[in-house]
């Protein structure tokens, strides 16, 4: 069984607190008055979601999809999975994608190809992070809270092995075999 080793923070909690505000400005004033879907991608995004609610103004709408590409691995299988899909329809709304990281691309990618075909208003993407040097396909989030370099990234809501998520900030993680 492995074992993690945790790095200094690389962003604390008050940075994603002060960053999701910051964010939610833009979407706020993008969408004033209109009504948004905020579609949180299970789990990793939950976190993150619920800190970027506090600070929107707009009308919103919630709900959740788990999407998965990695399983219990660090590194995306490529193969992505629908565990749980929308409970109403999208079709007319406007929509935002909230994830935690955009780290390969290929879930989002597939994710957002999957919402286009349901025919929203419009669709856009707002993750914690993005990872540009894991990319496998060509995908960019409409906000960003942050850009990472290529470590494994925990806390806040990501995980390694379902450890980690409840981490009030952002680390790296190496895996001590």
């Amino acid at each position: 069984m492995a074992e993690y080793a945790l790095s200094d923070t690389i962003y604390t909690q008050e940075q994603i607190e002060n960053r999701a505000a910051e964010i939610a400005k833009r979407i706020n004033e993008d969408y004033a008055g209109e009504t948004v879907v905020f579609i949180g991608i299970l789990r990793g995004a939950v976190m993150w979601m619920a800190q970027l609610l506090k600070s929107i103004d707009v009308d919103a709408e919630i709900d959740f999809m788990d999407v998965s590409s990695y399983g219990a691995a660090t590194k995306s299988s490529g193969i992505v999975r629908i565990e749980k899909d929308l409970s109403y329809s999208i079709e007319g709304k406007h929509v935002i994608i909230v994830e935690d990281i955009v780290d390969s691309g290929v879930t989002l990618n597939y994710l957002k190809e999957y919402l286009l075909a349901m025919n929203p208003e419009s669709l856009r993407i707002c993750a914690l992070l993005d990872k540009p040097s894991g990319r496998r396909t060509e995908i960019e989030a409409d906000y960003v809270g942050f850009t990472v370099g290529p470590v494994f990234i925990v806390g806040y809501g990501l995980d390694v092995n379902q450890k980690y998520r409840q981490l009030p900030y952002i680390t790296s993680v190496d895996v001590i075999e």
